[in-house]
């Protein structure tokens, strides 16, 4: 009787797992599938103004291109995308509480927060911004800061479109609360205004 049920079970089992292999296969293969391989030159991609910052805060620059994303290209697991930092200017104090990000300094000077560190970056620099740390960062230098920014997960660049319009489109104000708003869609959170950093 041992044996029946062993020769039941066995194959019985060895059946479950191959249909979850082939089932897991065929999730990914679609998921592969919605995504689409992208070659883009620097000026490629989805083109966007950042809205007019009511409370007088700094934003971060005139402008910011979404290269990678599920709208983009239907990635499901990346975010990237580029963006220009004038001199003076600089990315507000703010977290993500989902994704980890990755940022390259392609050209300029910045000074960085991260958690508890604070240093400067050249040109070839990165930061490593592990999901809920606190970031900013300011131009230091006299050339714009060139960077690529990379998200470990989709979701911050719905802020990044809420806090902005297409380009060419005449930019909106956005309040304090609109941007908390924003914040809010991406899974991101930035500090209050009592907590911005010494820039």
């Amino acid at each position: 009787m041992k044996s029946k049920v062993i020769c039941c079970v066995f194959p019985a089992a060895v059946l479950m797992i191959v249909g979850l292999f082939g089932f897991s296969q065929t999730l990914q293969s679609i998921a592969e599938a919605n995504a689409k391989p992208l070659i883009l030159e620097k000026n490629e991609g989805e083109l966007r103004t950042r809205r007019i910052h009511t409370d007088n805060t700094a934003s971060a620059s005139s402008q910011f291109m979404l290269k990678v994303s599920p709208k983009n290209n239907g990635s499901e697991h990346l975010v990237a995308g580029m963006e220009d930092i004038a001199p003076g200017a600089g990315i507000p104090k703010h977290r993500h509480l989902v994704q980890d990000e990755i940022v390259l300094i392609h050209s300029g000077k910045a000074h960085v927060w991260l958690g508890d560190q604070e240093r400067d970056l050249q040109a070839g620099g990165l930061v490593f911004i592990p999901a809920k740390t606190w970031i900013n960062l300011k131009n230091i230098g006299s050339e714009p800061i060139s960077l690529t920014f990379i998200f470990s997960a989709p979701g911050f660049e719905d802020t990044m479109r809420c806090n902005s319009v297409p380009a060419g489109e005449t930019p909106t104000s956005i309040t304090p609360e609109q941007q908390e708003d924003c914040a809010h869609l991406g899974h991101a959170e930035r500090a209050g205004s009592q907590e911005h950093p010494k820039m």
